[in-house]
């Protein structure tokens, strides 16, 4: 007989502690931009900010953690000089190239 498990019991999932690599970090955000959700990319911008922790990408930045911390939430809208400076923190950067036109 298959035991039951419980979903209370199973572990917690935390994607900052897959983000081991650069490559990594690089194909989770491509990923999300190809959601077209600005909401999880800032979200996930977040994620990996937590992953290389807060106060050091806050250091880099020129940002305050708690600034930080509030531009990157799920239902913030960060100016793009924000994420712009993030990103540069991180490591990442932005590159655009052509695609299919919206639907």
């Amino acid at each position: 007989m298959t035991k039951k498990l419980k979903v209370a019991d199973l572990p917690d999932f935390d994607m900052a502690e897959m983000l081991k690599t650069e490559e990594d970090v690089a194909h989770y955000l491509t990923l999300v931009l190809d959601e077209n959700d600005i909401g999880e990319f800032t979200h996930a911008l977040g994620i990996v900010a937590r992953s290389r922790g807060m106060s050091a990408v806050a250091e880099k930045s020129g940002l305050t953690r708690e600034a930080l911390y509030k531009a990157l939430r799920p239902s913030s809208q960060p100016r793009f000089d924000t994420i712009y400076k993030v990103c540069q923190a991180l490591g990442v950067r932005l590159v655009a190239q052509s695609g299919p036109a919206p639907v």
